[in-house]
């Protein structure tokens, strides 16, 4: 039992090349006695791929160790890798191109063609996703100007999540906000307003004091015309114009 586990180690270290390597190893995937297997290849992201169809049963022979040990995420594989580590098919990316001029000699064609391609595999643009994650859902603010630490998203910048049309959240449905005017507006500008509920909230006690003043003013004025007109009217009752007489 100790022995085994001695020589497990040495394999270990010899495979990965000394002791930070199968620390590494030993944090990321987590597995005793240690994995071995055939290097696959690597993707963009750094993530190598190895497999081992020898001693390890269907299902464990495909495995992954990342390149970001500390934030590593399912979502990190590219589509092309993933297809490989779920045994949809046999043949790694750095190899696809073999496999298709192998299998293509195999295609029956059913009709006259005139495609620029005599396969299936058309022209496809190479996409990129934000840290080399493919589910956006995880890239979203933690706060307001917080950003996420956890996936390296500065703050202020833009979520990667997907929203619907309609909600608050998506950025063609945020409105530019518009201010109608400025309390300060002859000293330079200094408290804008978008509404004039909003300026009241932005006015000192002593500015609503003269505000209210004023209008009082304005009230009582507006009053003793009213009174004037009145007397004006009931002056004049009671006179009235007689047709034909003569003074």
């Amino acid at each position: 039992m100790v022995w085994s586990v001695i020589q497990n180690f040495r394999q270990g270290l010899k495979y990965r090349g000394g002791w930070r390597g199968l620390i590494e190893h030993m944090y990321t995937n987590g597995d005793y006695p240690f994995k071995f297997g055939t290097y696959m290849g690597c993707d963009a992201a750094g993530n190598r791929y190895y497999e081992n169809r020898v001693d390890y049963p269907f299902g464990q022979h495909r495995w992954v160790e990342p390149g970001d040990i500390n934030n590593f995420d399912s979502s990190s594989i590219p589509p092309e890798w993933h297809g490989w580590m779920t045994s949809m098919n046999d043949s790694p990316p750095s190899s696809e191109e073999d496999y298709i001029s192998t299998k293509k000699g195999f295609i029956q064609q059913g009709c006259q063609s005139n495609a620029p391609l005599d396969h299936n595999v058309g022209h496809q643009e190479k996409f990129f996703n934000f840290h080399h994650m493919h589910n956006q859902s995880q890239v979203r603010s933690r706060g307001y100007n917080i950003g996420n630490p956890i996936v390296g998203l500065p703050p202020n910048a833009p979520d990667g999540y997907y929203t619907q049309p309609g909600s608050p959240y998506n950025p063609a449905n945020i409105r530019e906000t518009v201010m109608i005017g400025d309390l300060d507006a002859d000293k330079g500008g200094g408290r804008p307003y978008k509404s004039e509920m909003w300026a009241d909230r932005l006015r000192t006690p002593a500015e609503k004091a003269a505000i209210e003043a004023e209008q009082l003013a304005a009230y009582k004025l507006n009053l003793e015309e009213i009174q004037a007109s009145r007397k004006a009217a009931l002056k004049s009752r009671g006179a009235a114009t007689f047709v034909g007489k003569t003074s």
